[in-house]
């Protein structure tokens, strides 16, 4: 019903910037939060960023400084700046979605997440 695409992941030297995109589509009414996640080998899945509706941003605190999280309505799209990087930011980035979404008849709402990006960030 609800598909997240990723794009925008790489290799990048360290201090280096890279802009991720997460585009989602389907039978989308609204969508509220959105945000991105990242699982570096051996370590559990932790919040990089999140974005409301009206576009109220939360950060880490590790990121904070460096990344910026946006998102444009009209596309259905959250984008993730991210500059200044380093060799611990290396992940693979999820985006999620809290969707409201179209179900047949109904309104449905659940959470969604994209398939992952790799960012490798090299010192």
């Amino acid at each position: 019903q609800v598909q997240l695409v990723e794009s925008g992941g790489g290799l990048v030297q360290a201090g280096g910037s890279l802009r991720l995109s997460c585009a989602a589509s389907g039978s989308i009414f609204s969508i509220n939060a959105m945000g991105w996640y990242r699982q570096a080998p051996g370590k559990q899945r932790e919040l990089v960023a999140t974005i409301t509706l009206s576009s109220s941003t939360n950060y880490a605190d590790s990121v904070k400084g460096r990344f910026t999280i946006s998102r444009d309505n009209a596309k259905n799209t959250v984008y993730l700046q991210m500059n200044s990087l380093k060799p611990e930011d290396t992940a693979v980035y999820y985006c999620n979605a809290d969707v409201v979404y179209r179900d047949g008849f109904a309104i449905s709402r659940r959470d969604y997440w994209g398939q992952g990006t790799q960012v490798t960030v090299s010192s």
